[in-house]
C-alpha cells in the first residue's frame, strides 16, 4: 500500500485513478492538493469515493496552487509532506484544444515546473506519474515512438505546445527521479458502460451527427485516409495503476493508444449509423467546413470545437512497443472503438440535453 500525491483533483481521470488505487489495494493515504474554489467539490468527491467504494482511509485536501512556489501550499503542509513516502501523479492541466497562450504556459508549463520542484525537493518519492499527451508530436506525421521527443515544425493548438514543454521538463527530471510519463491518445468514456463526464474529442462528432440528423443525408466532412486514436477512460486508468507500481515503467515513457486504431471516415460512418439509422452519403468539401466553423455561432450551434479539424486530417500513427512490453501479462487491453460505439452512443443519447456535459464553446 502506498501513499498517493495528487493534482488535478477532483477531475474525471484522477478521481478515476484513486478508484482504481482502492480497488487493487493500493492506497494507504491519498492527499490532493486543489485551488481553494475546488475544496468544497473535493471534499465531497472524496466523500462519494470512499461511499462507493465501501472504504475509509486518510484522505487529506490541501489547498493549494500548482503554478506558485511550494504548489502554494502552507510551509507546515510541506514540512509534514516530506516525511511521507509518496507515489506523485500529476494530472492538473489545461486540455482545452481552444486554450490561449498565455494560461496554457501558466498552468501547463509552469504548473508542471513547480510540481518538479516539489519532487526534487522531497526526500523520498517513490514514484512520479506524470500525464502528458500523445499530442506533443504536434504536426508531425508517420510512426511516432514512445522513446522520442521531438519537436516539431510547428503544432496544431497552444495545447499541444504547452504540453511538449512540460514533457520536456519532466524528461529532465529522469535523470534524479523515478519517473513514468503517460502520453494517452484522444480519451473518452467506458468501453462498456459509455460514462463519461464530458462530451469533447470525438463526442463533437456526435454532436453535429445529432444536430444535423433532421437532414435526409448527412455528409462526410472532407476525405481524408487518416486513422483516429481514442483510447476508453478505463484502459487509461487500469494500464496507469499498473505501470505506477511496475519496476519496470520507471524511467519510461509510454504511449496508452489505440495500437490497431479505426480510419476517422469508417469511425465517423458507424456514429452516424447508431445514431440516426442511416449511411453518410456525399461529402462536404473541407475548405467550406473550416469557412463555416470559423464562425463561433455555428461552433456552438453544432456543438464542435473548430480545431477538432484539424485532427481528422492528421496522418500519424503511435508506436505502442514500450506499452505493450510493460503491460505483457497483465490482462490490460485497449477495447475496439467501433465495438463500443453503441454504448458510448447510448450515454451520449440518455444525457446529451444535460447541459453540465457539453464544454463551453468560444
Amino acid at each position: 500500500m502506498r501513499t498517493h500525491f495528487f493534482t488535478g483533483f477532483p477531475g474525471f481521470i484522477a478521481t478515476q485513478l484513486i478508484k482504481e488505487l482502492v480497488r487493487v489495494g493500493e492506497v494507504k493515504k491519498v492527499y490532493v492538493v486543489v485551488q481553494s474554489s475546488q475544496a468544497g467539490l473535493a471534499k465531497e468527491k472524496a466523500t462519494s469515493i470512499m461511499r462507493e467504494m465501501n472504504v475509509t482511509f486518510p484522505f487529506e485536501i490541501l489547498v493549494g496552487d500548482i503554478t506558485q512556489p511550494g504548489l502554494g501550499m502552507a510551509q507546515q503542509t510541506i514540512n509534514d509532506l516530506r516525511e511521507e513516502k509518496l507515489t506523485v501523479w500529476h494530472l492538473a492541466a489545461i486540455y482545452d484544444l481552444a486554450v490561449k497562450a498565455e494560461i496554457a504556459w501558466k498552468v501547463n508549463v509552469e504548473g508542471t515546473r513547480q510540481v518538479i520542484e516539489f519532487v526534487r525537493t522531497h526526500p523520498s518519492i517513490e514514484r512520479f506519474v506524470y500525464f502528458s499527451t500523445a499530442y506533443v508530436a504536434g504536426k508531425r506525421e508517420g510512426k511516432l515512438l514512445e522513446t522520442e521527443l521531438i519537436r516539431p515544425t510547428s503544432f496544431k493548438n497552444h495545447y499541444e505546445e504547452t504540453k511538449f514543454e512540460a514533457e520536456l521538463l519532466v524528461e529532465e527530471l529522469k535523470k534524479e527521479a523515478a519517473v513514468t510519463i503517460i502520453r494517452p491518445g484522444i480519451v473518452r468514456g467506458h468501453s462498456k458502460t459509455g460514462e463519461t463526464i464530458k462530451f469533447d474529442g470525438p463526442y463533437f462528432f456526435m454532436n453535429m451527427i445529432d444536430k444535423l440528423r433532421w437532414m435526409p443525408i448527412i455528409p462526410y466532412v472532407g476525405k481524408t485516409k487518416a486513422c483516429i486514436n481514442v483510447v476508453p477512460i478505463d484502459y487509461i486508468i487500469e494500464a496507469s495503476v499498473y505501470l505506477s507500481n511496475h519496476i519496470g515503467a520507471t524511467g519510461k515513457t509510454v504511449h496508452l493508444t489505440d495500437p490497431t486504431p479505426h480510419p476517422i471516415e469508417e469511425i465517423y460512418c458507424a456514429m452516424v449509423v447508431e445514431l440516426t439509422g442511416k449511411k453518410p452519403k456525399g461529402r462536404l468539401p473541407r475548405l467550406l467546413a473550416e469557412r463555416g466553423l470559423a464562425s463561433i455561432r455555428l461552433q456552438r450551434r453544432l456543438g464542435v470545437e473548430a480545431e477538432t479539424l484539424d485532427y481528422m486530417m492528421w496522418d500519424a500513427t503511435f508506436d505502442t512497443t514500450v506499452a505493450e512490453e510493460l503491460l505483457q501479462g497483465s490482462d490490460i487491453h485497449c477495447a475496439d472503438f467501433l465495438a463500443s460505439i453503441p454504448s458510448m452512443t447510448a450515454f451520449y443519447e440518455k444525457n446529451k440535453k444535460n447541459s453540465d456535459y457539453h464544454i463551453k464553446i468560444g
